[in-house]
């Protein structure tokens, strides 16, 4: 048994206790914002997460894709299909191994991702704007740890760490 110090609650039988409602409100009250702000993209806040990955990491297999986004491989397959068909990312062949399936953004989704960050940027800030700098700072690092913590109970855990998170490990270290 873990001797972490627990929250100091009864029970979490009251639904706005519960730290994984609010987090899945909060979740859906984001994907509103984002989907409001990118309307005229057209785009879902998983296309445009696999957009980020290729935009900044060129060429990967879907199962690379997935590891990074935290989607399972079926999602992130349905996701690049919708993808390639706008024209917003091509599959080229793997000549070293047959077996994964590539995926490149094209040109265009180079451009797409340029337009719709500005967009995307204004969803992020209306989510957080209640938060003073200090309490975004807290979220943030909260949030770090709660992921780093819990990423192996996921269906779809994360496989490459975040900036933030590796912050977050450095500071574990030093105060452990």
């Amino acid at each position: 048994m873990s001797n972490k110090k627990q929250p100091n609650r009864q029970s979490f039988n009251d639904l706005w206790g519960r730290p994984g409602f609010l987090i899945r409100r909060l979740h859906q009250i984001h994907v509103g914002m984002f989907l409001e702000e990118c309307t005229e993209f057209n785009v879902t806040p998983a296309q445009f997460a696999v957009l980020t990955v290729l935009y900044y990491q060129g060429t990967l297999d879907q199962i690379s894709i997935a590891s990074q986004i935290g989607f399972d491989r079926n999602t992130v397959a349905d996701v690049i299909r919708r993808l390639e068909h706008r024209g917003l990312l091509d599959r080229p062949a793997n000549i070293s191994d047959k077996r994964p399936k590539l995926a490149r953004i094209t040109d265009e989704g180079r451009e797409f991702v340029d337009a719709v960050q500005p967009a995307m940027i204004k969803a992020q800030r209306r989510l957080v704007s209640p938060l003073s700098a200090e309490e975004y700072e807290t979220l943030m690092k909260l949030m770090d740890k709660l992921l780093l913590e819990n990423n192996e109970a996921s269906r779809a855990p994360l496989r490459t760490k975040s900036k933030r998170s590796s912050r977050y490990e450095a500071a574990k270290t030093t105060t452990d």
